[in-house]
């Protein structure tokens, strides 16, 4: 989970990047549990993949404690990439729980420790941040590059680019 530090009580873009390491079988499946006191806000799209969320309250009270993504294929040597906003309520060392689940069945647990084969994502959360970057500014650059990537995404898929005439 990215970024590895962040200031308590503040919304910040996170990702969760789950890379397919077993040879010859595909990520097809994500279960990501947040520890308590850890909010989950919003998430942006993934394509390729649908999500199902299960929480606990509801409207400004809701608690996300656990999601859910399926129906991706991510090939040996990739990654996939799950982003959403989120908020720590303290300054400590939160760690997330995910299962990984392979094309041929099988699942990593990546609940170890720091130094196991499958480690737990972590991150730090403090009190405050001296200097860096403010929220916003860093929302605002992501939803700016997911524009431009849509954008481009569809000149492409328009086969736009050649010359044309005017009738």
């Amino acid at each position: 989970v990215s970024p590895g530090v962040a200031e308590k009580g503040q919304l910040e873009l996170y990702t969760l990047a789950v890379p397919t390491e077993k040879d010859n079988a595909a990520t097809t499946q994500i279960v990501f549990t947040p520890p308590s006191g850890f909010s989950i806000d919003s998430f942006v799209p993934t394509p390729g993949w649908k999500r199902a969320v299960q929480q606990t309250g509801s409207g400004e009270n809701a608690t996300i404690t656990k999601v859910t993504w399926t129906g991706g294929h991510v090939p040996t040597g990739e990654d996939a990439a799950f982003s959403f906003l989120a908020a720590p309520s303290s300054a400590k060392t939160y760690s997330f729980g995910v299962q990984q689940t392979y094309s041929d069945g099988s699942i990593v647990d990546w609940s170890g420790s720091e130094s196991s084969a499958a480690p737990a994502p972590t991150i730090q959360a403090v009190s405050s941040m001296s200097g860096g970057t403010p929220t916003i500014a860093i929302v605002g650059v992501a939803l700016g590059a997911l524009a431009l990537l849509v954008a481009l995404a569809g000149l492409l898929l328009r086969g736009g680019g050649g010359k044309r005439e005017l009738a």
